[in-house]
């Protein structure tokens, strides 16, 4: 075992961390389409 898995920095979930990370790209996206389709039908 080296010196790292020792010594870990974090030890939370990794599904969590990804979950999160899925979470707010997908929200980024749905803004974005939202504002698009908000934008498409006031023009």
């Amino acid at each position: 075992m080296n010196e790292f898995e020792k010594d870990v920095q974090s030890k939370r979930n990794d599904a969590v961390d990804s979950a999160v990370g899925f979470i707010a790209s997908f929200g980024f996206f749905v803004t974005i389409f939202i504002i698009a389709t908000v934008i498409k039908t006031v023009g």
